[in-house]
């Protein structure tokens, strides 16, 4: 794997004004580049690895990669017919080989070309803030160049795996979600610490790789969604073969040439080849300059709707790095929004004036979608019934299993799966879904617009879905909530 890559960039030479300066050239910063430019602004780009950044080298693309294959063929082998012709197992080489191409062997060749055929000059480096509208980069070779914006500095720098303050961990040389999608050889053993989405997901593909996996959570798995999501993936996982190890914490971690050690409270060492950290994200903000105008480094930065950093004029903030969704898709979803609102205040419009409406970034309070790529899928958006109560709405919630309706049926033989819909009785929209299931993912943008949109309930019973498709959950769901005009008070809240 090469750390940088080697791709023709558009030299900066005489000017080193620009209208937009955007600090970090992952997928999120590439949309502010991108919108801003459509503005008609001109834009540099900083980038100190690779152009795409994480989600295209070793988050969201290489490890859905992963995924797919293991998917594909359970798939095959839960419906009769197709199961008999799948005769082989899976080719873990085949597998890691078409996971390298969709991140081109770790080279930004296209992405870079991609960024000169948009029009948005890019200088390699780790860009640093030396104040207002100003910014100092360092290339690899030690030389430097300094950028002036005219209108707006966009920091899209993401972040980073965080690694517990675990006795000895750090000194372990641990696996984060980097190692463990950029893999090339697949350890015999690897314990995973950590129970959110990450630590799931990554260990569906290394059990189905044939690795030995142990998950050390100190709760349950997938905190932050519904119980019931959280459940179904252990038993799942179980299944698999990952050994769970839940309610408990690493106490102390050693490598030798053994391999490495890990000390639990629960008193029984567990000896693996490869441990991976997935506990969490950090923001890259440590060495970025912030101290130079005031900000604390090392933080998450706070933004207003349309995402300028607070009490500066000048200063915006999308993606990771602002807290507020870390997901791929919210991060572009802000940056797209940033981009309008930094050419609208730069030419002097109003930043509502356009044929996309306002340009704000509001989905990431209260409609988010998520996807985990487990098995089953984990499929959500908006509040799960408990936040919802904490935030004071009174609400019903109803469930459905998904594997009672036909088109789950059809899709695969024992399908298992469950559906909830939290509904706000005050004004009879839906606050929330979660989808666990095969396949859920493709039901979650439905949802998303019925949260999103504030849908009244009257109005969903006229969007009829296809029969026989698992989308009949929707009409399920309707049926126990309650025909129009019934008036029940089972499941409030």
């Amino acid at each position: 794997m090469e750390s940088a890559a080697q791709a023709p960039d558009q030299q900066v030479q005489q000017e080193q004004t620009f209208d937009v300066i955007v600090i970090g050239g992952g997928a999120v910063g590439e949309n502010a580049a991108g919108r801003a430019v459509q503005g008609g602004l001109s834009v540099v780009l900083v980038e100190a690895e690779l152009v795409g950044g994480e989600c295209s080298y070793w988050a969201c693309m290489p490890s859905k990669a992963l995924l797919r294959s293991t998917q594909a063929l359970r798939a095959a082998r839960s419906v009769d017919g197709a199961a008999q012709a799948v005769t082989g197992e899976l080719d873990v080489a085949a597998v890691l080989a078409r996971r390298d191409s969709f991140t081109s062997g770790w080279k930004d060749a296209g992405q870079a070309r991609w960024l000169e055929d948009a029009g948005i000059a890019l200088v390699r480096g780790h860009g640093r803030i030396n104040g207002p509208k100003e910014v100092t980069v360092t290339a690899a070779d030690g030389s430097t160049t300094t950028l002036t914006a005219r209108h707006a500095v966009t920091i899209a720098t993401g972040s980073a795996a965080a690694i517990p303050e675990v006795e000895g961990l750090h000194e372990s040389h641990p696996w984060t979600s980097r190692e463990g999608t950029s893999v090339q050889i697949v350890p015999r053993s690897l314990a995973i610490i950590g129970g959110g989405v990450v630590a799931a997901e990554l260990a569906t593909a290394y059990a189905a790789f044939g690795a030995e996996v142990t998950l050390l959570a100190r709760s349950g798995l997938l905190g932050g969604m519904e119980p019931f999501a959280g459940e179904l993936v252990a038993e799942a996982l179980q299944a698999q073969g990952v050994s769970l190890r839940l309610n408990t914490s690493p106490q102390r971690v050693s490598r030798s040439a053994e391999g490495v050690r890990i000390e639990t409270e629960e008193g029984d060492p567990l000896l693996v080849e490869e441990v991976l950290a997935a506990t969490g994200r950090a923001p890259r903000t440590a060495d970025l300059g912030l101290e130079s105008i005031g900000l604390e480094p090392g933080t998450w930065i706070d933004t207003d709707d349309t995402l300028r950093v607070l009490g500066f004029d000048w200063l915006y903030a999308v993606g990771d790095v602002t807290h507020r969704a870390l997901l791929t898709h919210q991060g572009k979803y802000q940056a797209r929004a940033a981009g309008d609102v930094i050419a609208a205040r730069a030419q002097g419009r109003r930043i509502d004036d356009s044929p996309w409406g306002a340009h704000v970034a509001t989905a990431d309070h209260a409609a988010v979608p998520q996807v985990t790529f487990t098995d089953p899928e984990v499929a959500s958006v908006g509040l799960i019934a408990s936040a919802a109560r904490e935030a004071g709405h009174r609400i019903r919630v109803v469930d459905y299993a998904l594997g009672d309706v036909a088109g789950s049926a059809l899709h695969a033989d024992g399908y298992t799966g469950q559906a909830r819909m939290v509904v706000d009785e005050d004004r009879r929209v839906v606050l929330g879904m979660t989808f666990v299931g095969p396949d859920v993912a493709e039901l979650l943008h439905a949802a998303t617009i019925a949260v999103s949109a504030e849908v009244p309930l009257d109005r969903l019973w006229h969007a009829v879905p296809a029969y026989p498709t698992i989308n009949e959950i929707w009409l399920r769901l309707l049926e126990t909530y309650g025909r129009p005009g019934e008036q029940t008070l089972n499941g409030l809240s």
